[in-house]
């Protein structure tokens, strides 16, 4: 990347898309936290809509300051439009996570929270994109490599995700939960959280990995290259 006399313009980009690799890395578990405390209205509920919108903020912010790196690349100008357009949907919904903490029998709420947790793991499965296509412009065949299988597999677990929720939606209408043992639906409510909590947290958990090897590589690159 940079040589002994580096492009001004360049590093200036490259610092950027350190900082917005910083306020993704921090915001996503953030998201995570405020979205389960406003849902349950208990911790967060005197800020109201605050708490939400601030860390969908701080999720947009990093996306804009990833937008000046590389724009000549179309694959890379792509993937990171898309997900700053899907950042933008979750920006604009997550205010009726605390609307439907306080009044969650309105079907205008539950619809809305619904839809947000739909753009959510969408969100997450464009950003796992942009890292795809951000590791294959770093100069590091070992991120290189680590982008593409590790964001390939996210991306099977996001939509392993969809379809157990989907399945956790459509089976209640399609069996009569009466006619189960009690033993056994027990058993199956404890295993659909536990399935839902891997799937769920594991491609949360490995994105957030992959952002802090993509940061560390990009700022070894600038300081080491200008020794």
């Amino acid at each position: 990347m940079p040589d002994a006399s580096p492009n001004p313009q360049l590093l200036r980009s490259l610092g950027r898309l350190a900082r917005g690799l910083s306020a993704l890395f921090w915001g996503l578990p953030a998201a995570l936290i405020v979205y389960a405390e406003t849902a349950r209205a208990e911790v967060l509920r005197p800020m109201g809509v605050v708490p939400a919108l601030v860390v969908n903020g701080l999720i947009l912010f990093g996306l804009w300051q990833m937008d000046d790196f590389q724009k000549q690349e179309r694959p890379w100008r792509k993937a990171l439009d898309r997900a700053k357009l899907v950042a933008l949907v979750n920006f604009g919904l997550s205010p009726f996570l605390y609307m439907y903490s306080r009044q969650p029998q309105q079907p205008l709420f539950l619809a809305s929270v619904a839809v947000l947790f739909f753009s959510s793991l969408m969100f997450l499965f464009n950003l796992n994109v942009v890292l795809k296509q951000l590791g294959a412009m770093l100069p590091d065949e070992t991120l290189r490599q680590e982008t593409r299988h590790f964001t390939s597999l996210n991306r099977w677990l996001i939509i392993g995700w969809l379809a157990l929720a989907a399945l956790v939606v459509v089976l209640p209408l399609r069996f009569d939960a009466g006619r189960f043992n009690p033993t056994f639906l027990y058993w199956l409510e404890h295993a659909r959280v536990t399935v839902q909590l891997v799937l769920g947290l594991a491609p949360l958990a490995i994105t957030m990995a992959l952002i802090w090897k993509a940061k560390e590589v990009i700022l070894d690159s600038v300081f080491c290259g200008r020794q």
